[in-house]
């Protein structure tokens, strides 16, 4: 039986929890409090208002948006409807792990974690944006491609290591069937994959991506302990929301931040700016506002010019204006960047971002990026509301992580008191080690950078997260 190697611990998590209590004073009271508390907590948010055309504007296409993913779905008008009234009512989205099974462990928890949140205020939707543009093959057999069942990794959809190597789970080059094979080629290898299997075979998908979102809903109407739906937009739904803000000219992401180029490149100058100092890391220009998406593969675009480029495919190119990107984003040529995404999800329509280790500190700093960029352009009506809001981005990603859960294990004993018996644990034992926190060179030296001085709540980069 192959087992996972074990990983280097870079700090302690005593030195996490005060790192994280330092930026986010809101979290200190709650360590020592019921999960549940703390659930409540990130969920309790106030109902959308503003006044500002671009928040009202960004706010309308999203629930479009929403409603839109809701019937591809398979839900009805009406139900699609009401997910985008709880958006108004109560704007808070997970957007803390990729695209994943429901019933691996990263999000398993997590989910588990939002209905305790969820059930807390009555909400009837668990709405998530769940990032696509990653790769099959990670660390140590985990991620979208691999899923551990009774002790061994499964490969989810039987791919050779040509078709995973580089490969992202939202490219259009399928098809995709699920297999659960083990490293000799079993198929299903065990009784938990061949249950699996039979739940979920039979259908061909265009991409990793659609295959998993489809299961994600067989498992959650067939696993889940509640009647709350699920509903989960990926970065295809990103790129028409996107492009459907480029479609208007008079929409602020049309006529300030695309129309004129300047602004784009303002923003990604920010970013080197940013990196010279000490939250260097935290927002990287890993490719420059979209992805390039060739023949299953993303690769990074770099804006030269007029028009953003991959440097290693001469003949790509797609001129940074408007109506080009929106004909991109819709040929699927194109997919948002993080950046993008946030902007869209989250940042424009003043929507609560419950996300990961990492998002909890690159997502406010993404907010600074975009303030800089408004006050440049004079926008101080948005600029105003960003300031005011409320504890924009908070950590809601493994922050239930038990030791050795095994999902299908306790949903076999009733998913329904599992949750009860994680709802009474303190936060600071439900977090478990913190492993994804400690085992990260970049909290490391965060924390360090903490207790030196170097970064403090009060710096002008951490102005805008609400904290």
């Amino acid at each position: 039986m192959s087992v996972p190697p074990k990983a280097i611990e870079h700090c302690s998590p005593t030195e996490v929890q005060s790192a994280l209590s330092a930026l986010m004073p809101y979290l200190a009271p709650y360590w020592r409090r019921p999960l549940s508390d703390y659930a409540s907590a990130v969920y309790n948010v106030e109902r959308f208002r503003s006044d500002n055309p671009v928040r009202r504007h960004a706010m309308d296409l999203l629930c479009s948006c929403i409603e839109g993913a809701a019937c591809r779905s398979g839900y009805r008008q009406e139900e699609a409807r009401s997910a985008s009234r709880q958006l108004t009512a109560s704007p808070a989205l997970q957007t803390g792990p990729h695209c994943l099974l429901l019933i691996e462990p990263d999000a398993y928890y997590t989910h588990l974690f939002s209905l305790l949140g969820l059930k807390a205020h009555g909400l009837e939707w668990h709405i998530t944006y769940h990032a696509s543009t990653v790769s099959f093959a990670e660390k140590a057999k985990k991620g979208p491609g691999w899923l551990w069942l009774e002790g061994e990794p499964l490969n989810v959809f039987g791919l050779a290591r040509s078709r995973m190597d580089s490969f992202s789970i939202c490219g259009l080059n399928g098809p995709y069937r699920f297999a659960f094979t083990n490293a000799t080629g079993k198929r299903p290898p065990n009784k938990s994959a061949a249950g699996l299997l039979d739940a979920l075979s039979g259908q061909e998908y265009a991409s990793a991506a659609e295959a998993i979102r489809a299961a994600n809903q067989v498992l959650w109407r067939r696993k889940m302990p509640c009647p709350i739906r699920l509903l989960q937009l990926d970065d295809f739904d990103i790129a028409d929301l996107v492009a459907a803000h480029l479609d208007e000219a008079a929409s602020w992401l049309s006529a300030h931040f695309f129309a004129d180029g300047s602004v784009a490149r303002n923003r990604l100058q920010a970013i080197d700016r940013l990196n010279t100092g000490p939250w260097q890391g935290w927002v990287r220009r890993t490719t420059d506002l979209f992805w390039g998406l060739q023949k299953g593969r993303i690769v990074p675009l770099h804006l030269q010019g007029e028009f953003l480029r991959a440097g290693n495919l001469p003949a790509f190119e797609v001129k940074l204006r408007p109506d080009t990107i929106a004909a991109a984003l819709r040929a699927r040529v194109i997919v948002p960047s993080l950046y993008i995404a946030f902007l869209v999800i989250s940042i424009l329509p003043g929507v609560r971002a419950l996300g990961g280790c990492r998002q909890t500190i690159y997502y406010p700093l993404m907010r600074h990026l975009t303030a800089v960029g408004l006050q440049q352009s004079d926008e101080n009506g948005l600029l105003t509301e960003l300031r005011q809001d409320d504890r924009p981005g908070v950590w809601g990603h493994r922050v239930l992580k038990p030791a050795n859960g095994y999902p299908l294990r306790e949903i076999d004993r009733g998913a329904a008191v599992t949750l009860s018996k994680y709802a009474r644990m303190p936060l600071v034992r439900a977090g478990g080690d913190l492993g994804s926190f400690t085992r990260d060179p970049m909290w490391a030296d965060l924390s360090r950078r903490i207790a030196s001085g170097d970064i403090a709540l009060e710096a002008v980069e951490w102005q805008l997260s609400g904290s």
